[in-house]
């Protein structure tokens, strides 16, 4: 299956988790989910016909790329997970590959734990040491991502720092989208073209400079379903927060329950956007959160 304007569009559930575990942080409470509400949510996935696949995938769908990575299978879902919290490397990737579901991890490289065979800094299970705007939590090591790939998930950027990318000036977004994506791929030795936009704010800008840095795909989030119409470089998402139920995940796998992009910006948010380049503009940059 390719992706094609004209065809009835196929809607794709993107579910964006962050930390997976049971006393996170005050921060982070509101979109961890527990690890027993998270295997509900994989058990109902493995019973509702739906076959989950990498970023990857879907993007190679979206952009008509011809011999991709794999065929668009006819009910696709995907997993993706945010920033790289502690959990990821460990249980959450082992309850993944124990129902052999792949999915797509995005690293905020500058939040992550440096080994002392990887950067400089002390070694700490509270985030990194390159001035993350993340506040502190667990966080994976930044040596463990080709872990991830061995578990079958697939790994992609989400920064250095984890900024509001659409209110950065044009150098700072740069570095941004350049710096994290070269630092994964000196750790996994091969290239980075996947990316997510931190709390998923983009603009026409930030699309095209992700294009520019060599990414093939970027997410945001849109509170919305995907669909095989939807735009490489703002794929929409579903946030999973931890009140969600399982009749919500429930009616997503159904395709219902959520705008099905692609949709243009309404005016709240465009408004929002120069709200907050104003407030950047006077106090540096903000946290995407």
């Amino acid at each position: 299956m390719t992706a094609g304007r004209g065809a009835a569009a196929v809607v794709v559930p993107v579910l964006l988790y962050h930390a997976v575990m049971e006393d996170p942080p005050d921060w982070i409470a509101e979109f961890t989910v527990r690890p027993r509400d998270f295997a509900a949510h994989l058990d109902l996935i493995e019973s509702s016909g739906r076959t989950p696949v990498p970023v990857g995938v879907l993007a190679d769908a979206l952009a008509g790329r011809p011999g991709g990575c794999a065929p668009l299978p006819a009910r696709p879902l995907v997993l993706t997970f945010d920033d790289g919290f502690a959990d990821l490397p460990g249980p959450t990737a082992e309850a993944l590959a124990a129902r052999s579901m792949p999915g797509t991890a995005y690293l905020t490289t500058g939040a992550l734990v440096r080994s002392p065979h990887v950067g400089a800094g002390p070694t700490t299970d509270r985030g990194g040491t390159r001035g993350s705007l993340l506040p502190p939590a667990p966080m994976m090591r930044l040596d463990r991502a080709p872990l991830l790939e061995r578990y079958g998930i697939e790994v992609g950027a989400h920064t250095v720092t984890h900024p509001q990318l659409d209110t950065l000036p044009a150098a700072a977004l740069r570095r941004e989208l350049g710096d994290s994506k070269a630092e994964l791929e000196d750790v996994l030795g091969h290239e980075v073209v996947h990316l997510a936009y931190p709390h998923g704010y983009n603009s026409p800008a930030v699309r095209r400079a992700a294009r520019t840095a060599g990414y093939r795909s970027a997410v945001a989030v849109r509170h919305a379903l995907s669909s095989t119409d939807d735009e490489p470089y703002r794929i929409a998402r579903l946030i999973l927060r931890r009140g969600h139920t399982v009749a919500d995940i429930e009616a997503w796998l159904s395709g219902v329950g959520a705008a099905v992009a692609p949709f243009p910006d309404a005016l709240p948010t465009v408004g929002w956007r120069l709200c907050r380049r104003a407030r950047a503009a006077l106090r540096g940059p903000v946290f995407a959160g």
